[in-house]
Order: structure tokens, then C-alpha cells, then sequence
């Protein structure tokens, strides 16, 4: 393998690796603090980047500058997260958030299916995409090689921006802390007048957002397909298993390790590609069964 080609392969998998933290960042909050592993993640991914698609190819023409782009694709992961996170956790999981899991496992998987049926009857077969976003942003040459300003710079950077501001968030706001109390004891929480129903909405739609951010910013890279929500899904499932539910720092590298070698197997063993995340998570697990950053006294976020 040629400097070149490592180099291009890194700046890939930085930047796949971005996509999956954010969709993973989403999964692992939600369960910190309700508990759930919510299938219907994927779903916010899939209407977040059809969506987007939908925003970007309204508005694209040739002299529609690139922040307009960017914005309609931040506009279509507030949306997305705010309307189908609020649907869900009100409508669905509040109603099953203290049953047995393998109920709010199989809602949450009836939930996928209603939206995965539900993006077909809206958007069709057809595939969409939002690649005007990329052609705006232009591109640069590093070491010979050329590379999109949007894969390279914008989203590591945004996935960047996205852990620190939530890290921040969780530790020096009132709601963030009280997120964080919900997080290690609800009845405790509540004792104290914590609004445990209202945390627990805050964080769905944060999370919400989160997926279908992942899904936005997919748009412009991604021929958006039906079942692209259940691809990324599932990766995202590896990435929270490889690092422990509920770990925030430790979602962020065992994204960068699984993004960095999928890149590496694309140019080197194309015929790995897909096993790869899932070869790194079952060897996590074998090692250690709750993950590689999991803390055994209590979850966190």
C-alpha cells in the first residue's frame, strides 16, 4: 500500500468515521439516559439525509452560495429530530420505558418498519442525494492528492464541534446536569424535582437530532437508497457495542478505529469491507463483554 493511497484511505475513514460517531453519539445518549437501545435510530438517519436531499436539491442552482447548502442540511436534521423524536418518545417509549426490554426492543423495531415504509411512500425507490453540497465546497490537493473540502475538513470537524459542545453541555448546564442525574439514579432524580418525563424528551430529540444529523451530512456523499437506515443501524450498534453503551468519549474511538480500518479494507480488501466493523466487535466482546470503555459501576454518558 503507497503513501498515496494510505493517506487517501485515513482521510476517508476520518471522515466515514464522523458520520457513524454522530449516529452512534445519538444511540448512546438516548440509552444513557432512558435505558432503551432504540432500533428505530436508523429511521432519524434515513429521513435526515431524504429530507436534506429534498432541502438541497430545492434550493441548489448556480449561484446559491454553500452556507445556504450547509444550513438546509442543518435545517433538516432539526426537523427530522425534532418531529419524529418527539412522535416516538412521546407516542411510543414513555408508554414502555419501564417495561421488560425485549418490549421495548421489538416497539422500537415495529417503529423502524412504520418509517421505513412510510420513507418509501414519500420519496419512492428512487435513489437521492445531495451532491451539490460537496461541488460548492470545492476541493484541495494534500500531498498530491485531491480530497473534497467536505469530506475532509467539514465533517470530522462538525462530529469535532458536536462531542466537545455536548461534553460541555452535560457538565456546566443546569439541564445538562440534571441529564446527567436522570442518567445515574431516575427515582433519585425525581426525589430531588427533576422533571424525569421532560429529560427524558430533551434527550430523545437531542438524540434524534444526532442520527438524522448523521443522515444530512450523508446526503451529499451517499446515494441515498431504502434500507440505508438499517445499514447504518447496524453499524452504529457496533460502534456502541465495541465501546460500551452509554460512552460518549469511548463512541468517538471506537468510531475513528472501525471508520479508519473499513477505509483500509476498501483499498486494500475490498471483500472485507463489510465484516470488518463487526470482526472488531466480536473481538472487543470476546475480551470484554460490556465493551471497552464501560465503566462496571454504573452507565454513563
Amino acid at each position: 500500500m503507497t503513501v498515496d493511497l494510505l493517506l487517501l484511505a485515513l482521510a476517508d475513514g476520518v471522515s466515514y468515521a464522523g458520520l457513524l460517531f454522530l449516529v452512534a453519539l445519538g444511540l448512546t445518549l438516548i440509552f444513557g439516559v432512558m435505558g432503551i437501545v432504540n432500533v428505530a435510530h436508523g429511521a432519524f438517519f434515513a429521513f435526515g439525509g431524504y429530507t436534506a436531499a429534498t432541502f438541497v436539491v430545492a434550493l441548489s442552482g448556480p449561484d446559491t452560495p454553500a452556507i445556504v447548502l450547509l444550513l438546509a442540511l442543518a435545517a433538516a436534521a432539526i426537523l427530522v429530530g425534532l418531529v419524529m423524536g418527539t412522535a416516538l418518545e412521546a407516542g411510543l417509549l414513555r408508554r414502555v420505558q419501564d417495561k421488560d426490554p425485549i418490549l421495548q426492543l421489538l416497539v422500537t423495531f415495529a417503529a423502524f418498519m412504520i418509517f421505513e415504509d412510510l420513507q418509501r411512500l414519500i420519496w419512492g425507490a428512487s435513489p437521492r442525494s445531495a451532491a451539490a453540497v460537496v461541488d460548492s465546497l470545492g476541493t484541495l490537493e494534500l500531498f498530491d492528492v485531491t480530497y473534497t473540502r467536505y469530506q475532509i475538513l467539514l465533517v470530522p470537524a462538525i462530529a469535532i464541534v458536536a462531542y466537545f459542545s455536548l461534553r460541555a453541555f452535560l457538565r456546566r448546564t443546569r439541564i445538562g446536569k440534571q441529564i446527567v442525574a436522570v442518567t445515574h439514579s431516575r427515582e433519585v432524580a425525581t426525589a430531588l424535582g427533576i422533571n424525569a418525563k421532560r429529560i427524558g424528551w430533551f434527550t430523545f430529540v437531542i438524540g434524534a437530532m444526532l442520527g438524522a444529523l448523521g443522515g444530512a451530512l450523508a446526503a451529499p456523499v451517499t446515494s441515498l437508497v431504502p434500507g440505508v437506515g438499517t445499514d447504518w443501524i447496524v453499524l452504529s450498534f457496533s460502534v456502541v457495542a465495541t465501546a460500551g453503551l452509554g460512552q460518549i468519549t469511548g463512541a468517538l474511538i471506537a468510531a475513528l478505529i472501525i471508520g479508519i480500518a473499513r477505509s483500509i479494507a476498501v483499498y486494500t480488501m475490498p471483500e472485507l469491507e463489510v465484516v470488518v466493523p463487526y470482526l472488531i466487535m466480536v473481538g472487543v466482546l470476546l475480551v470484554r463483554p460490556s465493551g471497552l470503555f464501560t465503566v462496571a459501576q454504573a452507565r454513563r454518558i
